[in-house]
């Protein structure tokens, strides 16, 4: 793979992350049309639900008024696997991040998780979103 595919997967999650970090706007930009949402965890149908970028603006608008202050992070090395389709980047892009907040109680919180993003015609169609584990059920409540 091409240094200029990796440089746009690594982009495109970079982008997810900020979308996830309260800039609701990028969900316009980076995601397809409809997509489809995969979240390993109970307590997270609303996300699987979501099928358009407006839905997935308005969940993640929610989900910094549900934890105020929480802050996502990419970490580790990027996984990418693109190619070009019809001279459009194509494939998977994978990464683990770190969600960290505070609790009711104002103790600090961190969560880890790993994203899968597929890039259809460059923009984002399907994720896999996975999160630490048994915790990461509380997560989601």
């Amino acid at each position: 793979m091409n240094e200029e595919l990796r440089r746009f997967g690594v982009e495109a999650y970079d982008r997810w992350t900020a979308m996830w970090n309260g800039d609701t706007g990028l969900a316009a930009e980076i995601m397809a049309p409809e997509f489809t949402l995969r979240y390993a965890q109970a307590n997270t149908e609303a996300f699987d639900e979501a099928r358009t970028p407006d839905q997935l603006a308005e969940l993640v608008a929610g989900w910094h008024r549900y934890r105020s202050g929480i802050k996502f992070e990419a970490q580790g090395t990027a996984v990418v696997d693109l190619t070009l389709v019809d001279g459009r980047p194509s494939g998977l892009v994978a990464r683990p991040y770190l969600a960290t907040f505070a609790d009711d109680q104002g103790r600090p919180v961190a969560r880890s998780g790993t994203d899968i993003l597929r890039i259809t015609d460059g923009l984002i169609s399907e994720v896999w979103s996975v999160s630490s584990g048994a915790a990461g059920r509380t997560f989601y409540r």
